[in-house]
């Protein structure tokens, strides 16, 4: 499979990687590609940046409490998610989309295929934000602790509260998706989307709570820092659920 075109970036490390099949991942055993990888030769626009499309992010986005602008703040425990987006070399990477969404305090998705699992949606929360790195490649979001919820990959199977991360770099081949989780949930251990990480590198994407971070009478912060490329690179994650 050929690499994006980013000079500043070194060789992917994909032993701290999911596999692309994982049988305990229901989902992964059909989607998995069954044939060697076949090299495309990328065109312009998947080489360069997105161009201006990126100016048109505000820095109301990155509140998923009160973006939907409906003048009513989402329901749940408000949180204060930050940290940094590094390269392979520990330097912040400025400039860089960040794109996240979740599911709301009860566990449920807003999104009109999210029929099965009964639990309330809330006007006030659509579950999505988006912010661009500063100078220090640094990142912050206010949200809602999204609640965990079923996903029948197996007998009372359950997701561990998380938010998916989208990481856009200069261009549009350059993209890490990956989820994020709390500290000590109970379901982290049980759940099989993240332990089809390598045990070495799952602890990577489980936030760290910062009280430098929390805000008094406001919300609980938390930290998370990215890291794209190298031996300490946050695993990627996408997945359906």
């Amino acid at each position: 499979m050929s690499e994006p075109l980013i000079r500043h970036y070194g060789p992917r490390a994909y032993a701290d990687h999911p596999p692309f099949s994982y049988p305990d991942y229901r989902s992964t055993v059909k989607r998995s590609p069954t044939h060697d990888l076949v090299e495309i030769v990328q065109t312009l626009s998947e080489t360069t940046g997105p161009g201006q499309a990126w100016a048109e992010i505000s820095e109301e986005d990155s509140d998923l409490t009160t973006n939907t602008g409906t003048g009513s703040p989402a329901i749940g425990e408000r949180i204060i998610v930050t940290g940094r987006v590094l390269d392979e070399n520990g330097q912040g990477l400025p400039g860089t989309v960040l794109e996240i969404w979740q599911a709301n305090a009860s566990g449920r998705y807003a999104h009109w295929r999210e029929t099965e699992f009964p639990a309330p949606l809330d006007p006030n929360f659509v579950g999505v934000g988006q912010c661009l790195t500063d100078s220090d490649g640094g990142y912050r979001f206010t949200t809602i602790k999204p609640g965990p919820y079923p996903w029948g990959n197996h007998p009372n199977a359950w997701r561990p509260s998380h938010i998916h991360f989208s990481i856009l770099g200069p261009s549009l081949g350059a993209r890490l998706v990956t989820q994020m989780y709390f500290p000590g949930d109970p379901l982290i251990p049980l759940d099989p989307i993240f332990n089809s990480a390598p045990p070495h590198a799952g602890g990577r994407m489980i936030a760290t709570y910062d009280h430098e971070v929390t805000e008094e009478n406001w919300a609980l912060g938390y930290r998370w820092d990215i890291v794209l490329r190298g031996e300490l690179a946050t695993p990627t994650h996408g997945g359906a659920d």
